[in-house]
């Protein structure tokens, strides 16, 4: 995988990143030095939630925000399986083509399962997990009709069920401009891609992540976290929580977000060489 300068030709994107399966993924790269904080949006997201955390800390760090395969700007190529570790194998080669050593790996919602498992592919280059709201859904504790609950009602009117969970994971805090925004730009997802890729995620088990991972992991959850996903994760994973967020924090409340963040990639670069980090 190969970056290739895209600036000059007035694209959105500020570098594409071509996989291993030949799709051209967009990704906004900017600053310079180590560690790279590598931004994986959600399921059926993109790389431009993650604007106001780019522009904050460009500053100080090399950040890179991709869009996914089949997300965003980025397209399916001739790919035909889509899983969670098939995305964190695109984002292994990403992270080798923006030539950095020392990666954190911050992943929202679905994005989080992808960084843990990236993480695992990194091995010694991975300097840390940051899981922004990833168990709003008990990963690893659903059990297969749970998972066919959860499932079917996209596979029978994709846009309405794409409503109900905007709906069903926003709180006070979710402005309802963010909430319509969401709605209707998660919702012209391609069902051939995104409906067995959410069956997938739906059966992932963070538990061999876990066990496998040896550097630090920390959470950022707003208040939708459930009981059982926060003590499946407490062993593993220091948890901030953002009193009343909901699922999108760093969308709902930017600047608050980012304090939180702030101060977890301080906790981070600690452990760093002194020559990385802000």
């Amino acid at each position: 995988m190969t970056p290739i300068n895209n600036q000059a030709k007035g694209s959105p994107p500020d570098c594409i990143l071509a996989t291993d399966d030949d799709i051209a993924m967009a990704c906004d790269c900017r600053g310079s030095g180590e560690p790279l904080l590598l931004f994986i949006h959600g399921w059926t997201c993109r790389r431009s939630y993650w604007a106001p955390q780019l522009s904050h800390f460009a500053s100080r760090y090399r950040v890179a925000a991709p869009d996914l395969a089949g997300h965003g700007e980025t397209g399916t190529g001739r790919r035909t399986r889509w899983t969670v570790d098939g995305l964190a194998r695109d984002m292994e080669n990403a992270a080798g083509a923006l030539g950095a050593d020392n990666i954190i790996l911050i992943g929202h919602s679905m994005g989080g399962a992808v960084a843990l498992e990236t993480a695992r592919g990194l091995k010694q280059r991975a300097s840390g997990v940051v899981l922004v709201d990833t168990f709003v859904i008990d990963y690893g504790g659903l059990a297969p009709e749970v998972q066919e609950s959860i499932a079917a009602p996209f596979e029978t009117d994709f846009p309405a069920a794409i409503a109900a969970l905007v709906e069903q994971t926003s709180t006070e805090a979710t402005p309802p401009e963010l909430k319509e925004r969401l709605t209707w730009e998660m919702s012209t997802a391609d069902t051939a891609w995104a409906l067995p890729l959410w069956r997938d995620l739906l059966a992932w088990n963070p538990a061999p992540a876990f066990s496998d991972l040896q550097v630090p992991i920390h959470a950022i959850n707003g208040a939708l976290i459930p009981g059982s996903a926060r003590e499946r994760c407490a062993p593993h994973v220091n948890e901030a929580i953002i009193a009343g967020a909901g699922h999108f924090p760093q969308m709902e409340n930017p600047d608050g977000f980012n304090r939180v963040l702030e101060q977890v990639l301080h906790d981070l670069c600690a452990g760093l060489p002194e020559s990385m980090g802000s």
